[in-house]
């Protein structure tokens, strides 16, 4: 390189080699720059999926905590609390901040669960997460170079907007942060068509949510068993082919502080459905079984044949859920009323409800609110509308049982 002074100015005359010897650093620097952006790349992706702190174990009794009992029975995959295929069917003891949270046993080949498993203790309110974990574990000693072959992972998801990830544990149901947190894993998750997801099968987790809140209290502490799983379907998603169930299921069973137990099941098509068309009906643990081949409770006390909506009629109105589907057309013992009797009806219902709510009854919470809700119904609406009747005994069933019995006068 040369430099001369030209009329005050200071110029530099660039040799061949000075040439040479820029555009080497142009390109050493321009190689810089796509480093950094591969390397900000590189963290940004293990920002938005991180491993879990979960164990893959080898059977469902070294991770305890999550069933009532016995694990459920699924031909072929889970009979006797036996795997029956360990290179396909793991086990997951979902840890969260060196706490287990729940339990899981995942299809690898499918790239799904089969069923996630927990105990509900009741829910709070908080932020949604945001960072998907995947489980490390599942995967070879030379993943880094195969990649996550055995699970699906967050971008398998990213471009089929009529699917989403479908929690079998769902974050809502939790007690804190941290369980909140352990359900965001992609081990929890199913592809789920997404209208069914926010549609019947979001109205059945609320619903159940407020019947184990409700109903689910033992020594005054809230406490139900869950477990929710996914039949394989026909079809995959993406290059992983990861398995579409065709259903999705779920079960619970819990003691009422009654010390009675009492369980449901509910199952749907993951099928696309119009917005608010469908909801999920409850079922018992024994139809569950007739209709997938599954014992989710086996060797328990829970009733098969018998779901809570039995137990407990209200819980329609009280739960936001669906009415109980009936196979006969309801049948009337109570003789078509007059115009008379139905006043005289409403005139008496509404002397009861004003006793009532006045005193302080001996009669579960439960119940109480049933009848607050009655009576609100009765105000609102004279008692010679159609469901007459059967407003008025299940005024007639509450109040039989309390303190107040003597009010109550049926006509013959």
């Amino acid at each position: 390189m040369v430099m001369f002074h030209l009329e005050g100015e200071l110029r530099v005359q660039t040799t061949p080699e000075l040439k040479i010897a820029r555009s080497f650093k142009k390109r050493v620097m321009m190689t810089s720059v796509k480093t950094w952006c591969l390397l900000s790349l590189s963290v940004l992706l293990l920002l938005s999926i991180a491993p879990t702190e979960a164990e893959v174990v080898k059977s469902m009794s070294e991770c305890t905590g999550f069933l009532l009992q016995d694990p459920p029975k699924i031909p072929g995959i889970l009979e006797n609390g036996v795997i029956q295929d360990m290179n396909r069917y793991k086990v997951i003891c979902q840890t969260h901040n060196d706490k287990r949270r729940f339990v899981t046993l995942y299809d690898i080949e499918n790239k799904i669960p089969v069923f996630s498993a927990y105990k509900f203790k009741g829910a709070e309110r908080g932020e949604r997460p945001k960072v998907w974990m995947i489980e490390p574990e599942l995967e070879g000693s030379n993943m880094k170079k195969q990649g996550f072959y055995n699970q699906a992972v967050d971008n398998d998801y990213k471009n089929y907007k009529d699917y989403t990830r479908g929690h079998l544990f769902p974050s809502f149901y939790t007690v804190d942060a941290s369980d909140r947190e352990s359900t965001f894993t992609l081990t929890n998750v199913v592809p789920q068509v997404k209208s069914f997801n926010e549609g019947s099968w979001n109205k059945m987790e609320i619903c159940v949510k407020c019947v184990l809140e409700m109903y689910c209290k033992h020594n005054n502490v809230i406490e139900g068993y869950i477990v929710t799983g996914a039949k394989p379907g026909q079809q995959t998603l993406g290059t992983k082919k990861i398995n579409i169930p065709s259903v999705l299921w779920s079960a619970f069973c819990c003691k009422t502080p009654h010390d009675k137990w009492i369980a449901s099941a509910h199952w749907g098509d993951n099928t696309r459905e119009d917005r608010g068309s469908k909801t999920m009906q409850t079922k018992t643990l024994e139809e569950l079984e007739q209709q997938l081949n599954i014992d989710v409770f086996p060797g328990t006390q829970c009733p098969r044949s018998e779901s809570v909506s039995e137990f407990y009629p209200g819980m329609s109105d009280e739960c936001q859920c669906p009415a109980p589907a009936s196979s006969a057309p309801p049948t009337t013992t109570t003789p078509t009323l007059t115009r008379h009797e139905l006043m005289m009806l409403y005139r008496r219902s509404i002397l009861i409800c004003r006793n009532a709510l006045r005193r302080r009854l001996n009669m579960p919470r439960s119940q109480s609110l049933k009848l607050r809700r009655l009576c609100l119904k009765v105000r609102r609406r004279p008692l010679w509308s159609d469901d007459t009747d059967s407003t008025y005994k299940e005024l007639h069933e509450i109040l039989s049982n309390s303190d107040l019995h003597h009010d109550v006068h049926w006509i013959e």
